[in-house]
């Protein structure tokens, strides 16, 4: 049986740490504020930033969630955007996605003031990533390298795969853990739902990173007996459980070390996003 990599405990730990740096800028005179944009009434989308909240409230940071109804008008968002970004007191702005569709999501993401962006998801805080002088990681990439490091499991000099290619996490992820900067420094390789003879690939893998967004594609014919499995995937299931891209039962079975899911990279995402608060927070006395 594998050893289960508990997200949990990391991000708890991490937490106390941001709640020590908290306490140095409150004696400088500054709060760390967060502000949350929900738009719309998806179910999981309210879920997650009550999770954040919640996060945000353990880490003596102060979060103000802003609702908007699903016929948000683009006027009405832009000018919400706008009155944050020139707010000295919100340190991190995060719109919650996805949005309603009749609003241009990349547009509305890049409206947010880079300095704000705690989410790492403007072109230029990807693009300072990409030239190894990152101001923001996204926050799944950043959460995932954290677990890692964290737990003692060793990136530098690994074959990290990573299935996936999205600009939120499988890119972002590839461009960090394959970086000359600390704990990084491994050679990647990319794949996703195109890749043909995946497990070509994935049985190579000292870390296999799985973030396609594809309930139980990683089955136990994908791995080695020495891989450490980090699952990124999160479906509902007919039943409302979540569930990952990994085959979790199967997979346990064989490899070194894994993620559940849930409790595995979840917390660790809505952490490292106090944590580029926290920091914004810091760049900003």
């Amino acid at each position: 049986m594998a050893e289960i990599i508990d997200g949990k405990k990391v991000a708890k730990e991490i937490r106390a740490e941001l709640k020590d740096r908290v306490a140095v800028l409150r004696d400088k005179g500054v709060q760390p504020g967060l502000a949350v944009i929900l738009v719309g009434d998806d179910p999981a989308s309210a879920t997650y930033v009550r999770l954040k909240n919640s996060d945000a409230q353990k880490t003596d940071i102060e979060a103000v969630t802003y609702k908007m109804p699903p016929g948000t008008e683009p006027d009405d968002l832009e000018e919400l955007i706008d009155s944050l970004n020139a707010d000295p007191s919100i340190h991190g702005i995060l719109l919650q996605t996805p949005i309603p569709k009749h609003l241009d999501e990349p547009a509305f993401l890049e409206r947010i003031d880079p300095n704000k962006d705690v989410d790492g998801l403007t072109s230029r805080n990807q693009g300072m990533l990409m030239r190894g002088q990152p101001r923001f990681i996204s926050c799944t990439p950043y959460g995932v390298q954290q677990l890692l490091v964290r737990s003692g499991y060793e990136i530098e000099g690994k074959h990290v795969v990573i299935v996936g290619r999205s600009n939120l996490v499988g890119r972002p992820l590839s461009v960090l853990l394959s970086s000359k900067m600390a704990d990084a420094n491994a050679t990647v390789t990319l794949c996703h739902t195109g890749t043909k003879d995946l497990s070509r690939y994935t049985l190579t893998a000292d870390i296999l990173v799985a973030a396609a967004g594809s309930p139980g594609m990683i089955t136990a014919d994908h791995v080695t007996q020495d891989c450490v499995v980090i699952d990124v995937g999160t479906t509902a299931n007919a039943e409302g459980k979540l569930i990952g891209d990994v085959d979790f039962d199967a997979v346990s079975q064989k490899v070194r070390a894994i993620t559940p899911v849930p409790g595995g990279v979840g917390p660790m995402t809505r952490t490292m996003l106090m944590w580029n608060t926290v920091r914004a927070a810091e760049l900003s006395v």
